[in-house]
């Protein structure tokens, strides 16, 4: 699969390194070139520097031939432009975004955007930790 991912912190080079390790073609970009430090010597994918939402940035990256986009910045906005410029303006077939606010992930669900907060899942695991005692995350536990 051909994969863009906009946002080079911890959760885009590690899905960037991952999917790269499985062989595919992955793109990741960001505005700043130090991040892409994060993806280590190993990484065969392609660093793209520059916003997500800027189109002719994401045509460099090879958007309009991509199976996969996936936007993950620290802030809201930028992924749900940036999603909605890679679903609506490039048709990209698979896309999904991160979203911090659980009110703002809930509104763009319904608008038929693929959405993923971190927020929600992370408050459910630690409750689903206290009421039955097992970390959904690490469902082994913990090395003794």
């Amino acid at each position: 699969m051909k994969i863009v991912i906009v946002g080079c912190g911890r959760v885009g080079s590690r899905m960037a390194r991952q999917l790269d390790d499985e062989g595919h073609d992955v793109t990741i970009i960001d505005e700043k070139v130090s991040a892409f430090s994060r993806l280590g010597d190993g990484f065969k994918g392609n660093m793209v520097v520059g916003t997500g939402i800027d189109e002719e940035v994401l045509r460099r990256a090879g958007i309009e031939g991509a199976d996969c986009f996936a936007s993950v910045t620290n802030g809201d906005n930028r992924n749900i432009m940036a999603a909605q410029i890679a679903k609506a303006v490039f048709k990209v077939p698979r896309v999904i975004t991160r979203i911090y606010d659980p009110i703002r992930e809930e509104v763009f669900r319904e608008f038929g955007m693929e959405t993923i907060c971190s927020t929600t899942l992370v408050a459910g695991f630690i409750a689903d930790y206290f009421r039955n005692g097992v970390n959904a995350a690490h469902p082994e536990g913990l090395p003794q």
